[in-house]
């Protein structure tokens, strides 16, 4: 890949998007500054030698014109005396320095044009790297907490684990079991002197209750019998 075509490839990408998409973002995150930093290394060695030829080609166009300048001189000359042949060579001279400024003021203006609109995207590609540079601790924070909330999910779903939790209903299927065979033991059994107390307790209490219930039907019956 050439290094324009890897430097707009940078500049125009979604960083956000690019880590979506991502496997390992810690990973890429550092190969993408690596990137970016190579990138500006070798944009910026193109800029310089892009400026270093346009000044050359202002030098040279400086000369160019003074050449033209002086053939427009020797053309004037040579008419003043009266050598219009050499005049004619003189313009035509001077005819052909001027085209080559002309090509060179083109290739001048185009050198320009190119490292204005490179300056632009290296400015972005700065910010691009000062915001992947900003987002990498996050995110490498953002991974490893990932991660370990995968690890441990990963074990609360492991084999190792069920086995476990069917090894504790097992236990508490056992106790109940020995639970039930102490309880069994007690059906059927001599009462204590505080179940005998219980009972006598119950019994006065039924017999108070009755007691009070047969004298209240007593009264409603007299009641109803009596004339009105």
């Amino acid at each position: 890949m050439g290094i324009f075509s890897r430097f707009t490839d940078i500049v125009n990408s979604n960083i956000n998007s690019i880590l979506d998409k991502a496997e390992e973002p810690e990973k890429l995150v550092r190969l993408m500054i690596q990137e970016m930093e190579d990138t500006l290394v070798e944009v910026r060695s193109t800029a310089a030698r892009a400026i270093a030829d346009r000044k050359e080609i202002s030098r040279t166009l400086n000369g160019l014109d003074q050449e033209a300048r002086d053939w427009q001189a020797k053309a004037e000359l040579a008419l003043d005396k009266n050598r219009e042949d050499l005049a004619k060579l003189a313009l035509a001279e001077k005819s052909r320095v001027a085209a080559a400024a002309d090509a060179l003021r083109t290739q001048h203006k185009t050198i320009g044009e190119g490292l204005d609109k490179l300056n632009d995207d290296v400015v972005r590609l700065e910010e691009k790297l000062v915001d992947a540079k900003t987002r990498q601790q996050a995110i490498f924070a953002r991974h490893q907490t990932a991660s370990r909330r995968l690890e441990v999910r990963k074990r609360l779903h492991s084999v190792r684990i069920d086995d476990a939790l069917i090894r504790f209903e097992q236990f508490e299927r056992r106790i109940d079991d020995i639970e039930a065979n102490v309880e069994s033991y007690d059906l059927g059994g001599k009462k204590n002197l505080k179940d005998e107390f219980s009972e006598l307790e119950t019994e006065d209490a039924v017999a108070k209750e009755l007691r009070e219930l047969k004298s209240k039907r007593a009264e409603q019956k007299r009641g109803g019998n009596e004339p009105t």
